[in-house]
């Protein structure tokens, strides 16, 4: 299950970078769809990280042996 949302973050990630690409290409800059896109990557990327930091904190997620 972990690795499921993991795994779904990693897609939602990927959508957006993608959705980004393709507004810089059709807008050619004249609206803010490209900005919104990659900054909802951001925030997604800031959020997986968060989550798997408070996973591995919590115990959720073992660890392999390396010291935080």
């Amino acid at each position: 299950m972990k690795t499921l949302f993991v795994v779904g973050f990693l897609l939602l990630i990927l959508y957006n970078l993608g959705s980004a690409l393709y507004y810089m290409l059709v807008d050619h800059g004249t609206t803010d769809r490209t900005v919104n896109a990659l900054t909802r990557r951001i925030a997604l990327s800031v959020l997986l990280i968060l989550f798997v930091a408070a996973g591995l904190w919590s115990g959720v997620i073992p660890g392999h042996g390396t010291p935080l």
